[in-house]
């Protein structure tokens, strides 16, 4: 059955649309001659039974419209802009190509193909998209899509590779600084989104989440709106450092009531045992917002329990993954997040090294202070690790050492063994895959 498509291309108030004959003679006051000038019409021979295949749109159209009109031609409303893109559609729908090369205008077709629920051209255009060069540009254009095309299962792949490409172009956000500052709502959302941000630790991002806001939405009503239903979810708060989490309190650009949610809950995580806190994050390995997962920091994340009274002290765990005391042989070297002793900031660092007569490679815990400067003060401390015989801690190490800014101290061979020893099955020092280490300083009176 042969019918035919007529149109009209109308500009009505700056925009044109393609009407038909019942649209172009209604008196409606929206369709009215005073704003609407006919500029063509254009008549196509179509196949109703290859498009009402391809298109429920137009199965819908012709099956129930045109039975109810007794009409043999239909007509379609559309933007002049849209000729070019409908014409692609229609191609394709009888031959399965697109003739189209060009970015814009292969989005032009998608979007005509979403338009008139043509599954079949929104994937070929999707897979035409992704095999050309990706680029910010076209990576920022395919997630500035209309929501209701972004949300299309054909267009997902797309959408998927796009927000892939800036998550690897931007996983150093501090080097490309000035560019993801720059970047739309969509954009910083991909690149936040990332597991494998190469950041020190979720600090960073926390600070620089507020940094891009601040810049993109001046006004403070706008800002607290952004960060709670879309930018906030994307910072891990239960990995922020108990100093951060006492700024996030006290922070005017969140509502007051979402500060201590969120803090709230991060206490409540960082209070878990490890097991809990994997089995949380293993939860959310699929969700969009990942919250209890940890991202790949630079330096470890710690626990720390500080005590004022009656001396300054505190007690730092840090847990090591097998995987990543492996990385560190032969001469390998992981930092743990910094934490706070009586003004001064303190880390932990792990190495793989020789011992002291240089005959074989061994595990290393040393502890060092940030702050270069005259500053200096004692402090008693005692490294332990758990063991597989008590599941308890065992004090390893203990010491006294009079610091300065920069300084640091520790012991070659923590566990008086060799490293394949260390590393071994059966090694007694790992537990379900874990090292546990703890730290505990004291500040000498």
């Amino acid at each position: 059955m042969i019918l035919t498509f007529k149109w009209y291309f109308i500009a009505c108030c700056g925009y044109m649309r393609l009407v038909g004959d019942d649209a172009a003679r209604s008196s409606d006051s929206s369709w009215s001659m005073d704003c609407m000038t006919v500029l063509s019409v254009k008549t196509v021979h179509i196949s109703s039974p290859i498009l009402a295949a391809k298109s429920p749109f137009f199965y819908q159209l012709f099956s129930k419209g045109m039975r109810e009109s007794g009409e043999q031609h239909v007509t379609l409303r559309i933007y002049a802009s849209e000729e070019a893109a409908l014409m692609e559609l229609l191609n394709f729908m009888y031959s399965n190509t697109v003739t189209a090369t060009a970015p814009e205008v292969l989005l032009d077709v998608l979007m005509a193909a979403e338009k008139f629920e043509v599954a079949s051209c929104m994937r070929h255009c999707s897979k035409l998209l992704r095999d050309l060069q990706m680029t910010c540009e076209s990576a920022l254009l395919y997630l500035d899509l209309p929501s209701s095309v972004l949300m299309a299962e054909a267009v997902q792949p797309l959408t998927d590779a796009a927000k892939q490409f800036l998550v690897t172009r931007y996983k150093d956000i501090t080097k490309f600084q000035e560019e993801v500052l720059g970047l739309p709502l969509a954009g910083i959302e991909a690149v936040l989104s990332s597991d494998d941000l190469q950041v020190a630790s979720e600090d960073v991002v926390y600070d620089f989440v507020l940094k891009w806001a601040r810049i993109h939405y001046p006004k403070l009503e706008e800002r607290r709106a952004v960060l709670a239903m879309r930018l906030g979810r994307l910072i891990r708060f239960p990995y922020l450092t108990c100093r951060k989490l006492k700024k996030v309190l006290t922070c005017s650009d969140f509502d007051p009531e979402l500060a201590s949610k969120v803090v709230l809950e991060a206490l409540f995580f960082k209070a878990e045992t490890p097991y809990r806190q994997s089995s949380l994050a293993a939860e959310e390995a699929n969700a969009t917002y990942r919250r209890f997962v940890e991202r790949a920091y630079k330096y470890r994340p710690v626990k720390v329990v500080e005590f004022e009274l009656p001396r300054q002290q505190c007690i730092v765990y840090l847990d090591l993954k097998r995987e990543e005391c492996d990385h560190l042989f032969p001469a390998g070297r992981v930092y743990s997040q910094a934490f706070h002793l009586g003004g001064q900031g303190f880390f932990l660092s792990a190495h793989c090294n020789m011992d002291q007569q240089m005959s074989f490679h061994c595990f290393g815990l040393f502890l060092g202070m940030q702050e270069k400067g005259a500053v200096s003060f004692t402090v008693d401390y005692e490294f332990a690790a758990r063991s597989r015989l008590t599941d308890e801690y065992m004090s390893k190490y203990k010491g006294n050492y009079t610091f300065t800014g920069g300084k640091a101290v520790g012991y070659r061979n923590l566990f008086g063994i060799p490293w394949t020893a260390f590393m071994a099955d059966d090694s007694l020092y790992f537990i379900n895959g874990t090292l546990h280490l703890r730290a505990e300083l004291t500040i000498r009176k």
